[in-house]
């Protein structure tokens, strides 16, 4: 359930609402809009809770108790869309957010060569994988550590946010030391060992659905962080498995008008692994800003041809200018900017 207190209340009475739960067993996860604060109830404890014993306490508005199995990341709890903050980036506001780069850290160079083109065009965020999870054992894996420090030295040299993906518990610590937001894949969206532990730090993380979730396991996922007291979470759509083949995934576009319904969350769009296929990318990108997407995340090689990872879906450098030009006409006509 939920605890709505008064507009006027006071900051006494809402830590008297919040000692009430703690003390019966419950974790009370605080919201403070701009009008009132929502107290979020969630956890199982020996004590039921009786809705009538907080709605006469002093300050309360009302309880409203939640049918759905997600507290945290409903729109029930946070009525206000979620705005995630890095330095002077802002997540989920009136811009759409441009994350682009290679999906492999490959070198510093080549780093450095996609920075500075997508940097030049508007992306604020540099995204490149120092771990990569996959299919094949025997593919390129990623640089570890060493891709990490290239990610942080190029971002930093064009005034960029790093966002790479962490694939396991014992990497949270390592990858958080380099990155400004932390990627979980789609692989590793049920990984709920992952997600309670990077439901402690207090870096933003970045969920991508499950190759074949639906939305509400989608939402869960998002549950685990959020439950743990990290509510720095966005989704990212990036296609699931379909019976079509013809793409790499099946990009969902509804997903993002359903999200921006019952989430306050901010929602990422993928093209890139949405479709697998770079001539694909660019009008996925075009329909995912009009559906509503807060940010697109597209891959960017300035030699796709010869990538270590994924180049048939890499964008060349100057595709993405295009792209930029395309969604800077699109964004006003729905009251965004790119």
């Amino acid at each position: 359930m939920v605890i709505v207190m008064n507009e006027q209340a006071t900051e006494d009475q809402v830590e008297k609402v919040i000692a009430a739960l703690t003390q019966k067993g419950y974790d009370a996860h605080r919201s403070t809009g701009t009008t009132r604060t929502v107290i979020g109830v969630v956890g199982a404890s020996k004590s039921p809770l009786d809705p009538r014993e907080f709605e006469i306490m002093p300050g309360v508005h009302e309880v409203v108790k939640i049918t759905e199995p997600y507290k945290l990341a409903g729109r029930i709890f946070k009525p206000e869309d979620t705005i995630i903050n890095i330095g002077d980036i802002a997540i989920g506001g009136r811009a759409i957010v441009l994350m682009a780069g290679p999906c492999a850290v490959e070198s510093e160079k080549q780093l450095d060569i996609i920075a500075a083109s997508v940097s030049r065009y508007g992306a604020r965020l540099l995204r490149g994988g120092a771990f990569k999870p996959r299919t094949s054992p025997y593919a390129f894996q990623g640089l570890g550590e060493e891709g990490l420090k290239h990610l942080r030295k190029v971002g930093d040299r064009y005034g960029m946010a790093v966002i790479t993906e962490v694939m396991d518990t014992s990497q949270i610590e390592l990858v958080a030391r380099y990155a400004d937001i932390l990627q979980v894949g789609a692989r590793n969206m049920q990984n709920f060992t992952l997600l309670k532990d990077l439901g402690r730090i207090r870096k933003p993380v970045m969920l991508k659905r499950g190759l074949s979730a639906t939305i509400q396991e989608w939402m869960l996922s998002a549950e685990y962080i959020m439950a743990g007291g990290n509510h720095d979470v966005m989704f990212c759509e990036r296609g699931i498995r379909t019976f079509e083949n013809f793409t790499r995934n099946t990009m969902d576009i509804s997903a993002i008008p359903i999200i921006k319904k019952i989430s306050h969350l901010p929602i990422i769009a993928d093209p890139s692994h949405g479709t697998g296929l770079r001539d694909k990318v660019i009008p996925m990108a075009r329909a995912a800003v009009a559906a509503g997407a807060d940010g697109i995340m597209v891959e960017v090689h300035h030699e796709p041809e010869v990538a270590l990872s994924d180049g048939p879906q890499s964008l060349y450098p100057e595709q993405f200018a295009e792209m930029m030009a395309q969604l800077r006409i699109i964004a006003p006509a729905i009251g965004r900017t790119v």
